[in-house]
């Protein structure tokens, strides 16, 4: 970048919108000019000062940055992410350093993520562990340390992540010097794939598989976390290993996906076990005596039975069981809500019996009282006694066939804490009221309900709904009119739908909507005008619409130019040019029938 690039680069991940003192201006095009146009230096620098508002340690850094100045660029880019590594706290540096574990450049799940940190015991906030998690990634994006990858339809959360190759040369650089964990690589060689189990023989003390290694791990690779030891301690005893390795993630590195038979987990002080790159064929049993196992993770293609002592892993916080679809349900015993600790439980599908009752004269059960995250719950169990167990729930997915009555919605009443809630079933009948839904329910997503249409009036009238998502089969028919002034707090609306034609709504039907996403609605063919006077509209996201549809929505962005206001940003991916129409004339049987018209 030439000088002024850099510094308008600096200035904006320094300042953000903020007014700009004079004597930090000074100081700060000197150091955006010794960053030498780098941007990455640029950015890290930029976010090492982001917090900092005191002149003298703006001076201290650009001294530091002079003397970093070489003509070497990644050299220098090097050392200035050290600076800015040796400035953060000992729990950003672990978090940073958590990256390290991962294959280079790979694009991270945020909540997988933090909830390894949870469980690797990195935060000390005990009563909100999502809430820290979620700070201390703020501050390392906010830091330009980490990338944001994917963001969630408001643009409030961060879905995926990931770090710059030389800030991931940095991590793992500082992972060898062992002062926090140490990170071994186990990878299985051609006469371990016969059994395909994890055990003490193949872990490689103190190795680490490089990029270019990794192409000769044909049979799985397996990173493992040590507790770090003092040098002089370090007896390369295979016991003294096998206690001080607390973490183990799997990694796919080529297209296939090999079973895994966990014949020999010897590793009992495990924290973290994540295998969701290895099917498993049964619950591994063994897994029943990692005591202090508190996240665990799992792939399998067929049903599964949890055996009853799965309540020995008494401090486990995250369980999830990766799989096809929700053909897979696993079945959870009655045991399982001995697990106090859990937080999250996500399964493509599973069912769980009614907790038993602790006080049989009260009615009293057991619960899940740390329970933050479930999906997705059977339809078939949501029975009072399982919904008052997860009572503190915050976000709730139910998965199912069809439901024939409003028993289940009666029961969600209960769910005072519910924040987010999905439902994946066909839906009988419908509640008349809205408050049949928890009052604080701020996202709502809505798949293969077949609702009509009409119904979207009684969802709009409750009181703190935010996100509203519309997928594939959620309503029935061609035509959304909606009649009540309602979803006063409605900012994102997400509609995917095929079959929807003909829609018409006003700007007070959504007074202070702010993006409007629409995908694969293949026949509709325009966005109603009035959304024009939606002042508050930023968005509009058309993907696989048709090109009519673009057209409707550039009208309503010249419209609020014409009316002064803010234009709304208008983006168009994939856009489907045509629609085939098939006549077929049908003469056998069914002689009533004239034809017919199929979309392809």
């Amino acid at each position: 970048m030439d000088q002024d690039e850099s510094w308008n680069l600096f200035k904006s991940a320094a300042f953000s919108n903020e007014a700009l003192p004079s004597e930090f201006e000074t100081i700060g095009k000197q150091i955006a000019e010794k960053c030498h146009g780098l941007p990455l230096t640029i950015v890290v620098v930029a976010g090492l000062l982001k917090s900092k508002r005191a002149i003298e340690y703006w001076k201290s850094v650009a001294k530091d940055v002079t003397s970093f100045v070489t003509n070497d660029p990644d050299k220098q880019c090097s050392r200035v992410l050290g600076l800015s590594y040796d400035h953060l706290t000992s729990d950003l540096k672990t978090c940073l350093l958590h990256f390290g574990i991962f294959p280079e450049d790979s694009e991270i799940p945020v909540k997988n993520l933090m909830r390894s940190w949870m469980a690797e015991g990195f935060l000390n906030l005990e009563n909100d562990l999502e809430g820290e998690a979620e700070k201390y990634l703020k501050e390392l994006v906010d830091r330009c340390l980490v990338i944001v990858c994917k963001k969630s339809l408001d643009g409030t959360k961060v879905r995926s992540c990931k770090v710059h190759d030389l800030i991931y040369d940095l991590c793992v650089r500082e992972i060898q010097r062992e002062n926090i964990f140490i990170m071994n690589d186990i990878v299985l060689d051609l006469s371990d794939s016969e059994c395909q189990s994890i055990s003490m023989h193949q872990m490689q003390t103190f190795k680490h598989v490089t990029v270019d290694e990794t192409d000769y791990c044909y049979y799985g690779l397996y990173r493992a976390l040590l507790t770090p030891v003092h040098r002089q301690l370090r007896d390369h005893d295979n016991k003294d290993l096998l206690k001080r390795t607390r973490s183990i993630f799997s990694f796919t590195l080529n297209s296939s996906i090999y079973v895994l038979k966990l014949e020999h987990i010897h590793f009992k002080f495990l924290k973290v076990l994540e295998l969701r790159d290895i099917v498993i064929v049964s619950f591994p049993v063994q897994i029943l005596n990692l005591i202090w196992l508190r996240y665990l993770s799992l792939l399998s293609r067929q049903n599964l039975d949890i055996p009853p002592e799965i309540c020995k892993l008494w401090n486990l916080q995250t369980f999830i069981v990766q799989g096809p679809g929700p053909s897979v349900e696993i079945t959870f015993p009655e045991e399982i809500w001995g697990l106090m600790q859990l937080r999250h439980l996500k399964v493509s599908k599973f069912y769980l019996p009614n907790p038993s009752s602790i006080s049989a004269d009260k009615g009293s059960h057991m619960g899940f009282s740390n329970i933050q995250t479930i999906s997705y719950l059977s339809l078939d169990c949501c029975t009072n006694e399982v919904i008052l167990g997860i009572q503190n729930v915050k976000e709730l997915g139910i998965r199912g066939k069809k439901i024939d009555s409003n028993g289940l919605l009666d029961n969600l009443v209960h769910l005072r804490q519910l924040e987010t809630l999905s439902f994946i079933f066909y839906f009988l009948h419908f509640p008349a009221s809205a408050k049949a839904f928890p009052a604080t329910l701020k996202k709502l997503k809505l798949g293969d309900t077949y609702i009509s249409w009409s119904y979207l009036d009684i969802i709009a009238e409750l009181p703190n709904l935010e996100v509203l998502k519309l997928m594939p089969n959620a309503c029935l028919g061609n035509k959304w009119y909606p009649n009540a002034r309602g979803f006063t707090r409605l900012k994102i609306l997400l509609i995917e739908d095929r079959f929807l034609k003909y829609w018409k709504a006003t700007d007070e039907n959504f007074p202070i909507l702010e993006r409007l996403v629409l995908r694969r609605c293949s026949h509709l063919e325009e966005i109603p005008i009035e959304f024009a006077d939606i002042h508050t509209l930023q968005l509009i996201e058309l993907t696989r619409c048709l090109s009519e549809l673009g057209e409707s929505a550039a009208r309503i962005q010249q419209e609020q130019e014409e009316l002064g206001n803010n234009p709304v940003d208008v983006r168009i991916s994939d856009p489907c040019k045509y629609i085939v129409f098939i006549k077929v004339t049908l003469c056998f049987s069914f002689p009533q029938v004239k034809s017919y018209t199929k979309v392809i």
